[in-house]
């Protein structure tokens, strides 16, 4: 799997390749400066292999080194930061 994530503005969503042609993706919408990560899906196919888990690291790095706050109601993404302290210093709301 390549490790690159995408953001693809046209469909507001960040992209994480897994094979040709199938990606995770984590949706988001910009509202007051802040990054809203609404929704993350993974292929049925590809659940519990941890590629959620790197799409999560892979988009909290992207807006970290980016200095962006987050509001983050996908459950996924909000477990995810909680997890980790770095990122749940970037949450808001």
């Amino acid at each position: 799997m390549e490790a690159r994530l995408i953001n693809n503005q046209s469909m507001s969503r960040y992209e994480l390749p897994i094979a040709e042609g199938v990606a995770a993706v984590a949706y988001y919408a910009l509202e007051d400066g802040r990054v809203v990560l609404r929704h993350t899906e993974v292929p049925n196919e590809y659940a519990g292999q941890g590629i959620g888990s790197r799409l999560a690291e892979a988009v909290f790095e992207t807006l970290k080194a980016q200095g962006r706050r987050v509001i983050a109601k996908c459950s996924f993404m909000a477990a995810f930061a909680t997890r980790h302290p770095a990122y749940a210093a970037m949450l808001d709301g």
